[in-house]
């Protein structure tokens, strides 16, 4: 609400348990409910008429993209390792009905790390959001891709999420007036975790250049 009102250019929520595999009627994957799900809907109950969710947890958001796969005004973009829990996000799956090409995916092999992933964010992600246009962004920001993560095999550095995090803050300032939320999604290394939420906190604090 802050971020929707101006009072804040962008916010981070370090909420736990993490959201993006809860489906609407089912928990998984720690997932109890679908929070970055719960703040598009209110941004568009507020009148936003276009949203874009950018999830580069390592998992596929299973539970976000299946809310909002028949909805135009919702783009859920992710990038992902593959094949992973929960075992969906294929390139093909692009939505559904209305909502078709308002879902876009960017799995990603075992043992990628940050120019493969950058890549795709550059290559795939930012064309798509740029046409999509989007008022208001989303980040399911889950940092369990690194190198040092026990629960995947991508190896992505700590500079890495710095990149991502200043391409969503680009893309944000060229559509939707700076306006970014990020939600705290997966992180296993402790370490790792607290090394890259705090590059995206720094990265979220940087004006324009």
């Amino acid at each position: 609400d802050l971020v929707l009102a101006g009072e804040v250019g962008t916010a981070f929520c370090a909420v736990r348990p993490p959201g993006h595999h809860a489906e609407p009627a089912q928990a998984m994957g720690f997932c109890l409910f679908n929070n970055v799900a719960v703040a598009a809907a209110h941004a568009r109950a507020r009148g936003i008429e276009r949203v874009a969710i950018v999830d580069f947890d390592v998992h596929h958001g299973n539970g976000t993209q299946h809310l909002f796969e028949r909805d135009p005004n919702v783009f859920y973009a992710s990038l992902h390792q593959w094949p992973l829990y929960p075992g969906t996000g294929l390139a093909d799956e692009r939505g559904i009905g209305a909502g078709e090409g308002a879902t876009l995916n960017a799995p990603l092999p075992p043992r990628s790390g940050d120019a493969e992933w950058l890549a795709a964010f550059d290559d795939e992600l930012v064309p798509a959001l740029d046409a999509f246009r989007p008022q208001f962004v989303l980040v399911s920001a889950g940092f369990d891709a690194h190198v040092e993560d026990p629960l995947a095999e991508t190896r992505l550095t700590d500079e890495a999420y710095r990149t991502l995090t200043h391409g969503v803050l680009e893309l944000a300032r060229r559509h939707a007036q700076g306006r970014v939320v990020s939600l705290l999604e997966g992180g296993y290394d402790l370490a790792a975790l607290g090394r890259c939420v705090r590059v995206h906190l720094e990265e979220l604090r940087t004006p324009p250049r």
